[in-house]
């Protein structure tokens, strides 16, 4: 096999920017080769963009010739979809967060494992070359031990988005909550990567539009103690006035790191490391980059063509569904803790998955989010 074939199966938006990432690129070891949507307006669209085969008919896509799927359906459809794919005797590249719960998280690693088939997450993030390079800074020690930091995902959404109760987007029931499950999965991936094992989590939820009750926050601030003892704060957004951004500070025992995807070269350091640069002064370091929504393109090549690869030679993801499982996992526990109203434990969040189970945590949310909108004048 040369290349990996794979179908899409959902036709919307997260679809464009995976087809798009492999434009013009010939050398690529994957092919997209169909497509399934029940809307066919969508798959219309796609087809047309990209010449795959269509199909409306699931049964008849799963049984056509591919290796491989990519789900990019709405977070509560995951966990259904990769099973039926899995059982099928597909790969399986599903798009983030993995699902809105733990118990839908194992319910997709276990059918992966029953079947035999490979099951990776799409956390673009985790592929970024920016991301890459400052967990290989890191790991080298270039700004000592980490106790510190911040990040902020600001992606500025039309309020349509948050106000048409009828758009999935932002829903608990089926997108899995507002920012924290949306965006926040995003930095908690990373996070995760760079620090290791989380210990605790205390999360602020807002809204700053008027929204339905069936949507969630468009603002959040969530407190994160990892058990190597460093204290990051994460800022999400989806209303803030500015051009889709990220951006990540981190401090350690020997410097400093900056990282914004808005910059040309993302990443500037701070560091006493032998092999600094520069000591004592900042430095810029260029990688593989550009301002959104290119970087979504870099990403999305560099994830897929990860997972075709493995596929290829039979290796297992590096970016692990037990990785995007806990980032799930972070995510509930920033609304485990604004229920409380207190910081909460991941032993804790482990205990009610393990007796209750996390489903519960989704609900009666809307009452412990901060209504913002009531001070602010659009």
């Amino acid at each position: 096999m040369e290349f990996v074939r794979f179908g899409i199966i959902g036709a919307g938006d997260a679809a464009t920017f995976h087809t798009l990432a492999f434009k013009n690129k010939p050398e690529a070891k994957m092919r997209f080769v169909s497509a399934f949507d029940v809307n066919e307006k969508n798959l219309k669209r796609l087809v047309t963009r990209t010449k795959v085969t269509p199909y409306t008919d699931l049964d008849a896509f799963l049984q056509s010739e591919m290796d491989a799927v990519l789900i990019c359906l709405p977070h509560f459809l995951h966990a259904e979809f990769t099973r039926k794919a899995a059982e099928a005797g597909k790969h399986v590249l599903c798009e983030k967060p993995m699902a809105p719960t733990i118990e839908e998280c194992d319910t997709m690693i276990e059918a992966a494992q029953k079947a035999g088939v490979k099951l990776m997450i799409a956390e673009n993030h985790r592929f970024l070359p920016a991301h890459r390079k400052v967990k290989e800074l890191v790991v080298q020690g270039y700004i000592g031990n980490v106790y510190l930091g911040r990040t902020y995902e600001g992606a500025f959404c039309s309020a349509r988005e948050f106000l048409d109760p009828d758009w999935w987007h932002f829903t608990f029931d089926k997108g899995g909550g507002g920012v924290l499950a949306d965006q926040g999965v995003h930095k908690f991936t990373v996070l995760n990567w760079l620090l290791g094992e989380l210990d605790s989590g205390q999360a602020w939820l807002g809204k700053a539009y008027d929204s339905p009750a069936t949507k969630g926050e468009d603002n959040a601030v969530m407190h994160l103690r990892y058990k190597n003892g460093a204290m990051i704060e994460v800022m999400l957004s989806s209303t803030t006035v500015h051009p889709l951004n990220n951006n990540l500070e981190l401090h350690g025992t020997r410097g400093h790191l900056l990282e914004d995807h808005s910059w040309e070269k993302p990443i500037r350091v701070l560091s006493s490391h032998c092999d600094a640069q520069r000591k004592g002064e900042y430095y810029e370091i260029a990688v593989e980059h550009g301002a959104y929504p290119h970087y979504y393109l870099i990403s999305a090549y560099h994830e897929d063509t990860h997972f075709a690869e493995c596929i290829l030679n039979g290796h297992e993801p590096e970016f692990t569904p037990a990785q995007a499982r806990e980032a799930v996992a972070t995510v509930l526990l920033g609304y485990l803790s604004a229920q409380r109203g207190t910081a909460v434990s991941m032993e804790e969040l482990k205990d009610i998955a393990e007796t209750t189970g996390t489903r519960h945590l989704l609900q009666g949310l809307g009452d412990v989010i901060y209504k913002n909108y009531q001070c602010l004048q659009w």
